[in-house]
């Protein structure tokens, strides 16, 4: 019992002092996404303690990822007027994002000959995490890997998404919003709240959607990504 509780405190912990980190700084770099696990893995190296311990824990904040996907619904239902506005454009832009964001993982796992195993996983990697890792079990993939995806691409999103934004002088709220949420899902939202509430409502609505979407289109494109 006391490895279960201290293994939800560190975590807890952690992420909230780096998160407080990467609001101060802004530097993406300093995500949580990428600080945190950095910080849990070096003190489960350095204090000698297996990850089985630190596991029986965690498992319980991984839970709560499926139950969490239920409050998908608000951001579809608080920016409904957004999306009625807009239902023609956004549709269009996520279908093509999801689209391509599935099919681009084909072609470059099978240009560097990835096992089907790993291109399973690496498939869902532009949705949510709680999302991802239900699509990945669902076509054959290792949630646990996929889970590991999420975070790279958020990261490359995070990065990424205001040089693109910025190079190629995106002004329209919604497109910004929809670039970052769709391009980095929970880690583009933030970033996009920082451009303004307009981006990130957009941006919510990108994640929700994207996520759908995905679990639409990826067991029907996922035979032919194999062949």
């Amino acid at each position: 019992m006391f490895a279960i509780i201290s293994s939800i405190f560190l975590t807890i912990v952690v992420y909230i002092l780096s998160k407080k980190m990467y609001k101060k700084t802004k530097i993406a770099l300093l995500s949580p996404l990428l600080i945190a696990p950095c910080i849990i893995s070096s003190l489960l190296v350095g204090l000698h303690i297996d990850y089985n311990d630190y596991d029986r824990g965690g498992r319980y904040l991984s839970n709560l990822l499926q139950p969490a996907v239920v409050g998908f619904a608000v951001p579809l239902y608080k920016y409904r007027n957004v999306l009625k506005k807009y239902l023609k454009v956004i549709a269009v832009s996520m279908t093509t994002g999801v689209v391509v964001a599935l099919v681009s993982c084909g072609i470059f796992s099978h240009i560097v000959r990835l096992q089907n195993t790993y291109l399973l996983s690496l498939l869902p990697r532009s949705i949510t995490t709680p999302i991802a890792m239900a699509v990945s079990f669902d076509i054959g993939g290792m949630p646990t890997m996929t889970a590991i995806f999420v975070i790279v691409t958020g990261l490359s999103g995070l990065i990424l998404g205001p040089l693109v934004i910025k190079y190629l002088r995106i002004k329209e709220k919604l497109a910004r919003g929809l670039l970052l949420g769709m391009g980095a899902h929970g880690a583009g939202t933030s970033k996009a709240l920082e451009f303004g509430t307009e981006e990130g409502a957009a941006a919510s609505l990108a994640m929700v959607l994207a996520a759908i979407f995905t679990l639409i289109f990826a067991p029907i494109l996922t035979p032919l990504v194999l062949l």
